[in-house]
């Protein structure tokens, strides 16, 4: 399985469980939730896997600030080790 890429967040009190970020999510990493919101609708929520962060959810919500993307950055690549062992100390440097 491909790690997520990003994570959203749903704010369930802005939510009126249209569905439709559910419907257009390409990964299916949404999904209405079982309980009732304080409005009686079942609002997003995110299943906690599988997100890309192509925001499409966030595009397609009618409701401003129900849904929020995150996308993580890729992690900085360690510097190569040389057979001299330069390199050795900047790596240990980066880590630590």
């Amino acid at each position: 399985m491909a790690e997520a890429r990003g994570y959203v967040t749903v704010d369930a009190e802005e939510c009126k469980g249209c569905g439709l970020c559910v419907e257009s999510c390409p990964p299916n990493c949404l999904e209405l939730a079982p309980e009732l919101s304080h409005q009686g609708v079942h609002p997003a929520q995110y299943t906690g896997e599988k997100c890309t962060g192509c925001g499409i959810c966030f595009y397609c919500c009618p409701e401003p600030g129900a849904i929020t993307v995150y996308r993580h950055t890729m992690p900085a690549k360690q510097p190569a080790l040389s057979s001299s062992g330069e390199g050795k100390e900047t790596a240990h440097a980066a880590t630590v």
